[in-house]
């Protein structure tokens, strides 16, 4: 039998539904209080893809390395953020005291995606199991988390992937 969605994570799902909330710290980004959230968030700007106007996500990190930073994309590849990655590849990150670092893009597939997720829930469980129920209750059954891996633009690993695409 299943696993009740808690009080907590259906709360949770609630509220990042709401786009209003969810919303709130892009205004402290963009004002230069990021470094309000340490290193968990961060804020992507990007472009629309109709209107390539620049718009802005704030997410959470799920893994970072030397020059690296992975992100979850809990609502899949439905999320309007995400589909504008995907369709222009623009980005431009702030996190800590780092204003707007242009980054090179790259959309992990469905299982890589769930081979990084495995390392993150096995580093931090607590976390995982609300953000996963939350998820899997936002969007009425298993959800499709994607991850997006953000390199410095020119950077050996980003020129490797691009040299693999062509």
């Amino acid at each position: 039998m299943p696993e009740r969605t808690g009080f907590a994570d259906r709360l949770a799902a609630k509220l990042l539904a709401t786009p209003k909330l969810m919303r709130l710290p892009i205004g402290a980004y963009r004002c230069g209080f990021g470094w309000i959230f340490g290193s968990r968030l961060v804020m992507i700007e990007h472009l629309g893809r109709v209107s390539h106007e620049p718009r802005y996500v704030v997410v959470e990190v799920v893994e970072r390395g030397h020059n690296l930073i992975r992100v979850a994309s809990g609502f899949g590849t439905k999320a309007q953020w995400y589909r504008n990655l995907r369709a222009n590849g623009v980005a431009f990150l702030s996190t800590g005291r780092a204003r707007r670092v242009p980054a090179s893009v790259r959309m992990l597939d469905a299982d890589e995606s769930a081979e990084r997720l495995k390392v993150y829930a096995a580093e931090h469980p607590e976390a995982w199991k609300h953000l996963s129920a939350a998820m899997d209750h936002a969007a009425g059954g298993a959800a499709d988390i994607r991850l997006v891996e953000f390199t410095p633009p020119g950077s050996p690993a980003s020129q490797a992937r691009t040299s693999a695409r062509s």
